[in-house]
């Protein structure tokens, strides 16, 4: 795998780059259920309007950079986009300090490969980019950090894709106490558990779904079910079960230190080289929001990341089972 980290203060000429270049394939995705499938621009628009108003101003401008096409603007509406899924466990390590741990586990070719760094409309954010402007993981520089699982459940509805309910959090929010009460509001098209941490090691996560109300429970652990297995098929294959009890094992009966808490995460039963199935572990990230640090690992490779010191680079990275 390729990976980039790019700094990207404002959107501009290296965002509209980027975006061309992701565009064929997004394209290919987004209409693959034909383009009557996807809502219009005015229903995209309204929506983002409703319940992510503070978006707005930074949307039009993206869409700007994008050329200002219909589907481009609906694409990054990412109002109920086509359904997808992914693996992913995640933790709250149990020491003193605030830290995140996850497994991103999915097809590495629909991955953006990018680490972004942005001050867009006066916040900073570094995490890991889907759509473009989408994150499955990261955190601002108010010290709070974000990541998501699947929840495990095949419902679709109404709503929006989660990383970019990600991304409105990191924009809008500083504390847990602000996110669980974004994360309650804002409607999800699929089931997805969002685990937060801010810097006085607070956390929460949020069960969230089309169909029910998002649970705000104090769970320091989750992976690809919600309070009950309801896809049985996808729980085992992915082994949630195991997965979850594996980490809940480490924080209540080892209480691992930092390095080895996150050391579980790159071996078996967390690390997934299942792509031949659909997909494995794209890479582990380690959060601190206190320090506005993140790292990227792969077995034998860290790559630290700082908010403070950001500097621009690129890796091949061997993945073991990736093609």
């Amino acid at each position: 795998m390729y990976w980039r980290a790019l700094d990207i203060e404002t959107p501009g000429p290296k965002w509209a780059g980027l975006f061309a270049e992701y565009w064929p394939d997004y394209r290919k995705w987004w209409l693959q259920e034909g383009e009557t499938a996807r809502p219009t621009y005015r229903e995209c628009r309204r929506a983002l309007a409703t319940h992510m108003p503070e978006l707005i101003p930074l949307y039009e401008d993206l869409c700007a950079q994008a050329g200002g096409g219909d589907l481009a603007a609906r694409f990054l509406s990412f109002y109920n986009p086509p359904p997808y899924l992914s693996g992913c466990s995640q933790a709250i390590w149990a020491g003193k300090e605030p830290v995140m741990v996850r497994n991103y586990d999915y097809n590495p070719n629909a991955f953006d490969q990018l680490a972004l760094n942005t001050k867009w409309s006066g916040r900073q954010v570094l995490g890991i980019s889907d759509g473009l402007w989408g994150l499955v993981d990261g955190v601002n520089d108010a010290g709070l950090s974000i990541s998501l699982t699947f929840g495990g459940r095949r419902i679709v509805g109404e709503g929006f894709g989660v990383p970019l309910i990600l991304r409105y959090v990191l924009q809008t929010c500083e504390t847990v106490d602000e996110a669980t009460a974004v994360l309650a509001r804002v409607p999800t098209h699929m089931s997805y558990n969002v685990t937060v941490l801010d810097r006085k090691r607070r956390y929460a996560t949020a069960m969230m779904a089309p169909d029910r109300e998002t649970l705000i429970t104090h769970a320091a652990v989750a992976t690809n079910h919600q309070e009950n297995v309801e896809w049985i098929s996808h729980a085992r294959f992915t082994a949630t079960v195991e997965r979850e009890r594996f980490l809940l094992n480490r924080l209540r009966m080892h209480k691992d230190p930092e390095e080895k808490f996150i050391g579980a995460f790159l071996k078996p039963p967390l690390y997934s080289t299942a792509f031949s199935a659909g997909f494995g572990t794209l890479y582990t990230a380690v959060y601190r929001p206190r320090k506005r640090e993140m790292e990227l690992r792969w077995p034998g490779t860290v790559w630290p990341l700082s908010m403070d010191h950001f500097v621009e680079g690129a890796r091949e990275v061997l993945v073991p089972g990736a093609a």
